[in-house]
C-alpha cells in the first residue's frame, strides 16, 4: 500500500500516548521508514519532532465489517471506486479494514469477490467478508431474502476459490441446513466462520461454536432477540468465551446501555466496535442500492425503502470511538482495545498494528479533547483531509 506524499521520520511529541502498558501523559511515538521505532515519555529523541499538544495518540482503527463509504461500496469492479470507499474511512482513522460484500447469487458474489482480490494483495483492504447470503431469511434485515440460501460446500469453496485466500470472514445462520458443517469447514480452510443474520436458538447456537465460530456479526441486530427463557444467539455468543462480539456503536442501532452491557460483560478480549457503513457514510442523506435494494438514508440513519429495517449505517470508525467514550461509559483505553487492538488480533495482524508499539506500522490517529479526528497516518504517512490515501500499486 502507499499513500499520498510517502512515509515520514518524525516523533510526534507532546502527547497522551495510549499504549498496551496504559497512557502516557507526556508521551512521545517515533516513526522511522514507515514503523513505529519507539515509544516513551518525557523528554523526546533527537530528530525532527511534532508537539500535538496534548492530543490523544492512538492506534489507527481496524474495521472488520465495512461495506463501502464515500459515495461507493465494495461491490464494485472499478477499482477507483473500491480505492475511494477505502479512503473514506481512511481519513476518518480507519487504517485497516475488511471489505464487506452483502447477499448476491453466488456466481456474481464471486464476480464480486475476485475483483477485490488484487485490492487485498495491493493493500488497499486488509481482506474480505462475506455477509452473506448463508443467512436466515426471517432475520434477513436488509439482505434480498429470495437470494438467500444453505451454506452447502460447493458454494462456500465456489467463493475461497474466487478470493485465492483473500476472504478472511464469512457469515451464517447456523440453524440452515450444512450450517454447521459450514463453520467447520470454514474453520479448516483458515477462514473466520462469524454467526449472524440468525434465527438460532441457543441449543442451535452451540454446536456452531463447537465447531469453531469465533465472530458474533453485528451482535443484537438480525438475529432473534434476547428473551429470559430462551436466550437464543444473543445470550449464547455473549456469554462464551471463545466469541468475540461485533457493535455498530452509532447510538441507532443498539441504545448505548446495551453496549455498556455488551462490552462490560465481553471484556476488551471480546469487544469489537464495527461500522457496518455502506457508500453513504461520509457523504449524507440520499437514496443508495445496497445488494440490489432501494435504501434511503434520512438524517443519516439507512433504511430500506418502504420499511423500517435498517440497512447499514453511515458510521465512521472515529465516531463509534467517540460514541463509546462519551455516551457508553468506556474509557479511551477500552475504546483502543475495541476500535484497534482486538480486531487487529483477530485478523492475525497482532504483529503488523493494532497498538502503539515498537516494530509495527506507524498507523496513529491524532485526537482531540472531543476524541474528532486532527490527523491521520497510515504507515508511517499522513492522510491528506481532502481526499488522499491509499492508491493502487502502479
Amino acid at each position: 500500500m502507499s499513500t499520498w506524499g510517502g512515509p515520514v521520520d518524525v516523533t510526534l511529541t507532546g502527547g497522551r500516548v495510549v499504549t498496551p502498558d496504559g497512557v502516557l501523559e507526556q508521551g512521545w511515538v517515533a516513526v522511522r521508514d514507515g514503523l513505529i521505532a519507539a515509544v516513551g515519555d518525557g523528554v523526546a529523541p533527537d530528530g525532527p519532532t511534532r508537539d500535538v499538544g496534548g492530543a490523544w495518540l492512538v492506534p489507527g482503527f481496524v474495521d472488520i465489517h465495512c461495506h463501502g463509504g464515500g459515495g461507493e461500496a465494495f461491490t464494485s469492479a472499478d477499482p477507483a471506486r473500491v480505492i475511494k470507499a477505502a479512503n473514506a474511512h481512511r481519513r476518518h482513522g480507519t487504517t485497516t479494514l475488511l471489505a464487506s460484500l452483502v447477499s448476491r447469487p453466488i456466481p456474481e458474489l464471486a464476480d464480486q469477490v475476485k475483483a477485490l482480490t488484487e485490492l487485498v494483495r495491493d493493500g488497499v483492504v486488509a481482506g474480505i467478508h462475506l455477509e452473506g447470503p448463508f443467512l436466515s431469511a426471517a432475520r434477513c434485515g436488509a439482505h434480498d431474502p429470495a437470494i438467500l440460501c444453505p451454506p452447502d460446500r460447493a458454494s462456500i469453496d465456489r467463493l475461497l476459490d474466487a478470493g485465492d485466500d483473500t476472504v478472511r470472514m464469512i457469515t451464517v445462520a447456523p440453524e440452515l441446513e450444512h450450517g454447521v458443517d459450514a463453520v467447520r469447514h470454514l474453520v479448516d480452510s483458515g477462514v473466520l466462520a462469524a454467526i449472524g443474520h440468525t434465527d438460532a436458538t441457543e441449543a442451535q447456537i452451540r454446536p456452531a461454536v463447537e465447531a469453531g465460530a469465533t465472530v458474533a456479526t453485528h451482535l443484537f441486530n438480525g438475529m432473534r432477540p434476547l428473551h429470559h427463557r430462551e436466550p437464543g444467539p444473543i445470550g449464547a455468543l455473549l456469554d462464551d468465551e471463545r466469541v468475540t462480539v461485533e457493535l455498530i456503536c452509532d447510538l441507532v442501532h443498539l441504545h448505548p446501555t446495551a453496549v455498556r452491557l455488551a462490552a462490560r460483560h465481553a471484556g476488551v478480549r471480546r469487544t469489537v466496535l464495527v461500522t457496518d457503513a455502506i457508500a453513504a457514510a461520509g457523504v449524507g442523506d440520499g437514496v443508495y442500492d445496497v445488494g440490489g435494494l432501494e435504501v434511503r438514508v434520512v438524517d443519516g440513519v439507512p433504511t430500506l425503502a418502504g420499511g423500517a429495517s435498517l440497512a447499514g449505517s453511515t458510521l465512521t470508525m472515529d465516531a463509534a470511538f467517540r460514541n463509546a467514550v462519551q455516551s457508553c461509559g468506556l474509557t479511551v483505553e477500552e475504546a483502543v482495545h475495541a476500535t484497534s487492538t482486538r480486531p487487529a488480533r483477530l485478523l492475525g495482524l497482532q504483529d503488523a498494528t493494532g497498538e502503539l508499539r515498537v516494530g509495527l506500522a506507524a498507523d496513529i490517529v491524532v485526537l482531540d479533547a472531543e476524541l474528532k479526528p486532527r490527523e491521520v497516518m497510515a504507515r508511517g504517512a499522513w492522510v491528506a483531509a481532502g481526499g488522499a490515501g491509499v492508491q493502487a500499486k502502479e
